[in-house]
């Protein structure tokens, strides 16, 4: 069997989370602005990785992984955004936010490492 790339199993648990606070906020809190924002950027990640690993090459391998990094970093801005406006309370912006920070570390060090390949090949 093999083994899962740990960036893909994260990045989709990360979006589940993401589809859950999305169901939450609109059912619950009646937002519908700032959680469809987190629902577009938060699901990206994942799909720009799954695109990243079908690259032809690895200048699109890289291109896809900066990509997911963005989405990351625009979702710690929605998600911060929600909590500061009172729509996230602390334990559940604690949560997603270590979750997301967690995908964001990953994703840097995958680019640096990739960009550092080509550089030496």
């Amino acid at each position: 069997m093999e083994k899962e790339n740990p960036i893909v199993v994260k990045s989709k648990a990360f979006a589940i989370r993401i589809v859950q606070i999305y169901k939450f906020l609109t059912n619950e809190k009646k937002e519908y602005v700032l959680s469809k924002q987190l629902l577009r950027s938060g699901t990206s990640i994942g799909a720009n990785i799954a695109e990243a690993l079908c690259g032809i090459s690895n200048k699109d391998f890289l291109a896809k992984m900066y990509i997911s990094y963005k989405e990351c970093s625009e979702s710690l801005y929605w998600i911060e955004l929600l909590h500061d406006t009172d729509y996230l309370n602390d334990n559940d912006f604690s949560s997603i936010w270590g979750q997301c920070k967690e995908i964001q570390k990953i994703l840097s060090s995958i680019t640096k490492t990739t960009e550092e390949g080509m550089k030496n090949s």
